[in-house]
């Protein structure tokens, strides 16, 4: 659900905001899910920001990858 809402954003917008305010937790698919759109945010150089106090897993993950 969350891949097929988001799959083409960047033709329609120049910045997304996400907040996860609330998220108690996220799985391996919706991690995979977001990293995919973050990706794509930087391929179009495009603006992809998530904001709130949600899900620490997420916030690791991409702190983790985002420093190799």
């Amino acid at each position: 659900m969350f891949q097929h809402t988001f799959k083409n954003i960047f033709s329609k917008v120049d910045e997304l905001k996400i907040n996860i305010e609330g998220l108690d937790s996220i799985d391996r698919d919706g991690v995979s899910a977001i990293t995919k759109l973050h990706n794509r945010a930087i391929s179009k150089n495009k603006k992809l920001t998530i904001i709130g106090l949600g899900c620490k897993e997420l916030y690791e993950h991409i702190k983790t990858h985002s420093a190799a």
